[in-house]
């Protein structure tokens, strides 16, 4: 089996290296070769493509094995690596423990960065790739690709930061995904997301800002369906949010997307009850969400009447600010380390 022998001379290649490693910086350099982004180990999720479902469960088994094998002796190596530094060290260097010790503040991970990072590993294990794109982009890939040709009125619903005439900062990151179609020359099946910085003309305040994280994501293939897309998010939300939260789909007008819905999840503060959080109605909308319009297929390059897709896209500060009660934006931008302390404490610091 192709992911077994894989996954043998991962292993074996790693326990060489291991042997061969002498010191922390070599270690760290061989951690990221081999569980970095696009590590030895990442890489083997592109087997997920062409998989059927059963191959896929064995395949996913077989990938988190060799991850946590390798994560494991890669960590009992650094746990001797930095007693064999620390020994050294006490050594050479004199200590006068009558000193007063010295204690040294300590953040963590920004939670925008960690709602990144979890919603990469959550659809990575999924099948899906990562991909990026420029920040200043062309409107043609910002907006008339994507059904919004010039002068047309739902342009309005995104006030823009325009460079000049044709260049501008993105609103979106679904700019990406019309750059991905194009490059897909061969018009394969597509399963990506699209982290980045969007930009928009708002006025800061505890719900808005000028800038702001986007997390969008797009699936073509043959027989896609609303139910596909039903299902997917479903699965973020029992993660993000609890096994027992129910979801909803609301209709919504996107012109990128038809039929447009709304995604709404019960809301974590009053389980559905109603509260000030979520206005009385019991749900929180999380993303928005629909059917790949034909017209965005057409201009790039796949035929709609053989092809179907699905698209969502989300704002990243909207989910930490839901799991945490954060009731403004603003506090996600502080430069407080108090702030990132307290997500230090609840996450585990990374």
């Amino acid at each position: 089996m192709e992911i077994e022998t894989k996954t043998n001379q991962i292993k074996e290649n790693l326990e060489k290296a291991l042997k061969e490693t002498k010191d922390l910086q070599s270690l760290n350099e061989l951690r990221i070769i081999y569980l970095g982004k696009k590590g030895e180990i990442q890489s083997l999720m592109t087997l997920m493509k062409d998989a059927t479902p059963e191959e896929k469960k064995e395949l996913g088994k077989a990938i988190n094995d060799i991850k946590v094998y390798a994560e494991n002796n890669i960590n009992t190596l650094k746990t001797k690596l930095e007693v064999e530094e620390t020994n050294k060290k006490l050594e050479k260097e004199k200590i006068d423990i009558t000193l007063p010790s010295i204690k040294l503040k300590t953040g963590g991970s920004h939670p925008v960065t960690k709602m990144i990072d979890k919603l990469e590993e959550l659809f990575m294990s999924m099948g899906y790739d990562v991909v990026e794109g420029p920040e200043l982009e062309n409107d043609l890939y910002n907006f008339e690709m994507l059904n919004l040709p010039k002068g047309h009125p739902a342009r309005d619903m995104q006030d823009t930061f325009y460079i000049t005439e044709e260049k501008l900062l993105r609103t979106q990151t679904s700019p990406v995904q019309v750059r991905t179609m194009l490059a897909n020359e061969e018009k394969k099946p597509l399963r990506i997301v699209c982290p980045g910085k969007t930009y928009r003309r708002d006025n800061d305040d505890a719900t808005h800002t000028h800038q702001f994280t986007q997390f969008e994501g797009l699936v073509i293939d043959k027989d896609i369906s609303l139910a596909d897309l039903k299902g997917t998010l479903d699965l973020f939300a029992k993660e993000f949010f609890g096994e027992d939260k129910k979801t909803r789909f609301r209709p919504s007008y996107y012109p990128f997307t038809e039929p447009s819905v709304e995604y709404d999840v019960e809301c974590p503060k009053c389980g559905g009850k109603g509260c000030d959080i979520c206005k009385t109605t019991g749900y929180l909308t999380v993303m928005g969400a629909g059917m790949v319009h034909p017209n965005v297929l057409k201009m790039s390059g796949y035929d709609p009447e053989v092809y179907t897709g699905f698209a969502f896209g989300m704002g990243v500060e909207k989910i930490p600010m839901l799991k945490y009660g954060i009731t403004d934006l603003r506090n996600l931008y502080t430069k407080d380390i108090r702030t990132l302390k307290q997500f230090a404490r609840t996450e585990g610091r990374d």
